[in-house]
């Protein structure tokens, strides 16, 4: 599925919001969803193992948040036993489950849903009778990183904020930067470093002190010199 055609899928999700969501308020819902359904398929696959990991550790009176990281193979983690399947399997307790899935993530990503107020949200599409209806929706999208790789998913960022920003009368370039405006920056940023960056094993590390998107940094990991030679790029993303 092209990027295109991925974001109408999940801004297919606007569908179930007309008409208890301003138009203008759908990003509030469908962003930290689909960053939640990011999170729980990277974390998919060793989560049976983090899980064991802190039974071990918390057994031996261990602070385990080094040993999680390590085998979630990520910055984050979370220790809950749910995620978004297993919620949509118990509709009587949705609200509840969900609160419970986002408080097992590690502190760093569990401060992405606090800023995005997700937890109002929630109480929201909960009054609404909205609640299982979105997350069954979103437990249904595949965003796999084999799947779905971090370059077309900020382009897929983009696409839905660029979608909120019309419908709010706002302009998009306001919330990330266009890619045509960072692939002119990261050609001015190595210009001066092009011989350098076709030798072997030269490392460059790229700093965005925002990486909304990772525009800049998938970009920067794209870019190949004058020669064929690709260079070894370290991306990295700090707030």
């Amino acid at each position: 599925m092209n990027q295109s055609a991925l974001s109408a899928f999940i801004w297919s999700v606007a569908d179930l919001l007309r008409g208890d969501f301003k138009q203008s308020e759908y990003g509030r819902v469908i962003l930290p969803f689909t960053v939640l359904r990011r999170l729980d398929c990277v974390l998919e696959a060793t989560k049976p193992a983090v899980l064991a990991e802190l039974a071990e550790r918390e057994k031996a009176g261990l602070n385990p948040e080094s040993f999680l990281r390590r085998t979630a193979g990520q910055s984050f983690y979370n220790t809950s036993p749910l995620d978004l399947k297993k919620l949509v399997g118990d509709p009587d307790h949705i609200r509840e489950n969900l609160f419970s899935y986002v408080q097992g993530f590690s502190p760093a990503a569990r401060d992405i849903f606090e800023r995005f107020e997700f937890h109002a949200q929630v109480d929201r599409l909960a009054k609404a009778r909205l609640l299982y209806q979105v997350t069954e929706r979103f437990a249904q999208f595949d965003l796999h990183p084999n799947v779905v790789d971090n370059h077309q998913m900020g382009l897929m960022f983009e696409e839905l904020i660029r979608r909120f920003a019309e419908i709010s009368n706002e302009t998009a370039g306001e919330h990330f930067t266009p890619r045509e405006v960072i692939r002119l920056m990261v050609d001015l940023i190595f210009v001066e470093d092009d011989d350098a960056l076709g030798q072997p094993g030269v490392v460059r590390t790229i700093y965005d002190p925002a990486a909304g998107t990772g525009g800049m940094l998938s970009i920067a990991g794209e870019y190949r010199p004058s020669t064929t030679r690709r260079p070894a790029l370290r991306c990295s993303a700090r707030s």
